[in-house]
């Protein structure tokens, strides 16, 4: 069994224990938080033990791997530690909020060549893993047109955009990544729009809620993407692709399946309430993708470069955003 450690303990890091504790190759040994009640209640609550101690977690001969789920402008730094310590890691995104930060990390941890891997957790969605095996393997033509959605029931808190690092970086990120993984080449350049009209509060940080972002792909293939962060309809994701021998869809998930008729009406089932509702199958999914890859030595399920190329992106598209024009993507 593989000997894991926790890093954070918030709403996000409560969800990895879970799944660390129930997967059957994982022997989940410490959750470090800065706050030690929060890491000694979620190691108490499946048989780990609470550490505000980062040593304990670096630690190369009590364990082999570290979930690193702690704030974004720790990332980078527990990255570092683990890849110096010989310690497998498995991140949430991003690897850092500043790209050439995040590129110098990953230059790092490929020298000390551990196995790492950026939590793209929607890769493992059932759906959106079938979408992709049907495009890989020619059942639309060529693809020329991919469109992604992803529409939050509601926004955010306003003191958590304001160090989120922006609608394409936070929200949007995962689904360049999508974009790219499906159609397996990369993004050459984008355009992005967006608006703050959920709530004043979001362009006074900064940001938008209502965003549509282009891709143009390295064959000429088009990507369209919109987000919304609040919708008042429950949450909504789904893709399309469109080849030149047909079309395959990953369609909008409801919460369930059953509709009512009664006359001339139909009663149905709506959408999930929340994003995490929708994708909470996927975190174990790709925890289990992890660990097999630690297990078998095979290749992990999304790479730290698969991260900066998601990234990279997102930068592109943020520039766009305030430059309304096309910006070509930069990548390392």
């Amino acid at each position: 069994m593989q000997r894991f450690a926790l890093i954070g303990a918030g709403f996000i890091g409560a969800v990895h224990a879970r799944n660390l504790a129930a997967d059957p190759g994982v022997d989940l040994r410490l959750v470090a938080d800065l706050d030690p009640a929060r890491a000694d209640a979620v190691a108490a609550a499946h048989g780990a033990r609470g550490t505000t101690d980062l040593d304990a977690v670096f630690d190369r001969d009590e364990i082999d791997a570290v979930l690193i789920a702690s704030s974004t402008d720790t990332h980078a730094s527990n990255l570092r530690r683990a890849a110096a310590a010989g310690i497998a890691a498995l991140v949430e995104k991003p690897i850092d909020l500043d790209l050439d930060r995040a590129r110098e990390v990953v230059r790092e941890v490929e020298a000390a060549d551990i196995p790492a891997m950026v939590d793209f957790n929607r890769r493992f969605d059932r759906d959106h893993a079938a979408l992709r095996r049907i495009v890989a393997d020619g059942g639309i033509g060529e693809l020329q047109l991919l469109q992604l959605t992803s529409r939050g029931p509601e926004l955010p808190p306003i003191d958590y955009l304001r160090v989120s690092g922006g609608q394409m970086r936070d929200q949007a990120v995962h689904f360049f990544d999508l974009a790219r993984w499906i159609a397996d080449e990369e993004v050459v350049e984008v355009h992005a729009m967006g608006s703050a009209l959920a709530d004043p509060r979001v362009a006074e940080v900064g940001d938008v809620d209502t965003s549509s972002t282009t891709l143009r792909l390295a064959s000429g293939a088009i990507v369209q993407i919109d987000c919304l962060r609040c919708t008042g309809y429950g949450y909504d994701e789904r893709i399309e692709a469109a080849g030149s021998a047909g079309l395959v869809e990953s369609a909008r998930m409801r919460s369930g399946g059953v509709t009512r008729f009664a006359g001339t009406r139909a009663e149905a089932d709506g959408l999930h309430a929340g994003w995490f509702e929708r994708v909470q199958p996927t975190y174990a999914a790709a925890l289990r993708s992890f660990v097999e890859a630690l297990e078998t030595g095979s290749p992990v399920g999304a790479t730290l470069r698969d991260g900066l190329a998601a990234q990279a992106i997102a930068e592109a598209a943020t520039r766009s955003l305030a430059s309304g024009r096309t910006e070509p993507v930069v990548h390392d």
